[in-house]
C-alpha cells in the first residue's frame, strides 16, 4: 500500500462514522451525571479533562506497546495484563466490547492488511485474549503505518470525540458547544499525551480513581441511555 493510501485508511480509522461501537459507552459520565458531580459546563470541561489523563496514565503505555511490536505475541500479552490491570468490571466490559468491535471492523474494513483478520481469527474462541480497545487500536495504528506517537494521539483524540458526544446526547451541551468545547480542551488533550506518552506499560497507572469509581455504579442506575 502506498503512502497516499495509507493515508486514507488512517484518516477512516479516527473517523466517527466507523461502527466500533464507541458511542455507545459516556466513559462515566451518565452515571457521574446523576449521582451530580456533572451539572454544567465547567463541570463538564473538567470531567472531560479527568477522564483524558485517566486515558493517558492507564492506556496510553499499552497504546504504544501494540503500536512499536503490531504481532500476535506482544498483543495478546500486553491484552493479558490490561485485563488483570482493570479492576472495574463495568470499563472491563465497556473495553472489550469496543476492542472486539474494532478488530471486526478492522478485519472487514482494511484488508489490504491480511495479518488484522488473520489474528482475530485465530483469536476468536481463544481464553488466552480478552480483546482490549487500546492494545486492539495500538496494533491497528501500527499495521496501518501511524507512528507511536500519532497513535498516543489519536487514542487521545477519539476518546475527548467520544465523551464529549456522550455529553451532547445526554443534554449537558448543545452540538455547537461540543465543537467549541472540544477545541478548547486540545491544548490540554495535547499536554496530557506528551505527559504520558511513550512509557513502559509498567508504569500505567490510574490518576483519577474517583471516575473509576463512579463509572463502577453505571450498572445500578434505574434509567441508563448508555452501556457504560
Amino acid at each position: 500500500m502506498n503512502d497516499s493510501c495509507r493515508l486514507w485508511s488512517q484518516w477512516q480509522l479516527l473517523d466517527s462514522i466507523l461502527p466500533t461501537g464507541g458511542f455507545a459507552h459516556s466513559y462515566g459520565l451518565e452515571a457521574a451525571m446523576q449521582a451530580c458531580l456533572v451539572f454544567g459546563p465547567e463541570d463538564l470541561r473538567k470531567y472531560v479533562v479527568h477522564v483524558l489523563e485517566n486515558t493517558g496514565s492507564l492506556l496510553l503505555p499499552f497504546v504504544h506497546a501494540a503500536t512499536m511490536s503490531p504481532d500476535m505475541q506482544t498483543w495478546q500479552k500486553i491484552d493479558r495484563m490490561l485485563d488483570a490491570t482493570l479492576t472495574n468490571e463495568v470499563s472491563r466490559k465497556a473495553s472489550i466490547a469496543q476492542g472486539s468491535a474494532l478488530m471486526r471492523v478492522a478485519a472487514a474494513v482494511f484488508s489490504e492488511v491480511p495479518s488484522i483478520k488473520m489474528m482475530r481469527d485465530a483469536s476468536l474462541g481463544s481464553s488466552t485474549v480478552s480483546l482490549h480497545h487500546a492494545p486492539i487500536f495500538g496494533l491497528v495504528c501500527g499495521l496501518l503505518g501511524f507512528d507511536g506517537e500519532t497513535s498516543q494521539r489519536a487514542y487521545m483524540f477519539i476518546t475527548m470525540r467520544d465523551v464529549i458526544s456522550a455529553a451532547t446526547r445526554l443534554n449537558l451541551v448543545g452540538p455547537l458547544g461540543a465543537a467549541v468545547l472540544q477545541h478548547h480542551v486540545a491544548p490540554i488533550a495535547e499536554d496530557l499525551s506528551k505527559k504520558w506518552m511513550n512509557r513502559d506499560i509498567e508504569e500505567a497507572c490510574q490518576t483519577c480513581p474517583l471516575l473509576d469509581t463512579v463509572q463502577g455504579c453505571h450498572g445500578y442506575l434505574f434509567s441508563r441511555l448508555f452501556c457504560s
